[in-house]
């Protein structure tokens, strides 16, 4: 959506010190923070904001986004003034419309589920709501992060007076209702964390309804999606973990879930292998090796994605199976072949697969449908 590319990076920039988007990010945010101010009283706080997308009024989500760009004091963006981008933004808020039981509704508070712009609407008016929070937190030299609607909080307060805050925090606005949960364990995002004696633990968090299914190794993929699975998940391991112990559990978890899926054990051995190849060391994690080499890998910045340039690009999509293996190599070196001298060359064939529709896949998707069904009714 044009609106949204235009408004959320200009959100990122403005809410960067405290808003995280994924796991890593929180650990890495946590790292940051200094580990002195971690006491063996501090509390551990994880905070719900209730219904956030539907309890934001209209007006007023619009008005944080006037604000945000008032903070950057922008006469225009990306070529539109800032009263365009005002009224379109209106527009979209007050124009969201659905169907129940054969009835069309007009939605009058809140915003829609699932727009791009919904997100950043709700992010900057949160933005807003928090900031006496955050200086209150960082008075206190406590740690304060939000994802969307959930917030973490770590701070050397007592449980009656964290307590007794998050009361007063639930009048600064009527839209915004907060709940928490205050111990000296938390589960925020997919981190479990722990206070053990001054010390802050960090570990892999699973719901309880987590199961152990990941795509199945006999299934008609591509053989680098089937390694992408082991080393993702391990490079998560290596990242949350925070002792050696830690690891070494939800290795061996991990070891015993990719075999439940048909992976064969040679197989997941190189993978896992490969993640620490990719750091340049083939050192066993030992207890004193184990902090420098996973902070080695804390350090490691994200890939950035290298946008598309569709131009110059041609996708051309095949059906995978086991026998086109080596299509792509084939069809790269005909291409070569005969276009090599041509200006068509200038155009760079990208070929992407899609999966055969057999009856494995068919199955899957009625399961997924019984589902929903059930989940429905």
């Amino acid at each position: 959506m044009l609106l949204d590319d235009i408004l959320r990076p200009l959100f990122d920039k403005m809410a960067s010190n405290t808003i995280i988007t994924c796991g890593f990010e929180f650990i890495k945010k946590l790292q940051q923070w200094p580990y002195d101010n971690m006491k063996q009283e501090s509390l551990l706080c994880t905070i719900d904001v209730a219904d956030l997308y539907t309890m934001i009024r209209q007006v007023e989500g619009v008005l944080s986004l006037k604000r945000m760009l008032d903070h950057f004091n922008l006469k225009q963006a990306n070529g539109l003034k800032i009263e365009a981008i005002i009224r379109l933004a209106r527009f979209v808020m007050q124009n969201n419309y659905f169907k129940y039981d054969g009835q069309f509704y007009h939605q009058i508070r809140g915003e829609a589920m699932g727009s791009p712009l919904t997100l950043t609407i709700a992010n900057c008016y949160m933005y807003f709501f928090e900031q006496n929070i955050i200086k209150q937190i960082n008075n206190s030299h406590g740690f304060y992060v939000r994802y969307i609607d959930d917030i973490f909080i770590t701070i050397n307060w007592s449980n009656r007076h964290l307590a007794k805050q998050v009361d007063r925090w639930n009048q600064f606005d009527l839209n915004i209702k907060l709940s928490a949960n205050i111990s000296f364990q938390a589960d925020f995002l997919n981190v479990h964390m722990g206070n053990q004696d001054g010390k802050l633990f960090t570990s892999v968090y699973q719901k309880s309804s987590y199961e152990p299914y990941y795509l199945p190794f006999n299934s008609i993929h591509l053989l680098h999606m089937k390694k992408n699975i082991p080393i993702t998940m391990l490079l998560r391991a290596i990242r949350y973990c925070s002792t050696l112990q830690a690891y070494l559990e939800e290795r061996s978890k991990l070891k015993m879930a990719l075999l439940l899926n048909k992976y064969p054990n040679h197989f997941i051995d190189q993978q896992f292998n490969s993640v620490l190849r990719k750091f340049n060391t083939d050192e066993i994690f030992t207890i004193n090796n184990y902090n420098s080499i996973r902070q080695k890998v804390l350090n490691t910045p994200f890939k950035e994605k290298v946008p598309i340039d569709y131009s110059t690009k041609m996708f051309v999509h095949f059906t995978y199976c086991s026998n086109m293996k080596t299509f792509p190599q084939k069809f790269h070196a005909l291409w070569y072949k005969y276009f090599g001298e041509s200006a068509i060359n200038d155009i760079t064939p990208v070929l992407g697969t899609r999966n055969v529709y057999n009856l494995q896949r068919r199955l899957m998707n009625t399961h997924k449908l019984q589902l929903i069904v059930s989940y429905k009714f």
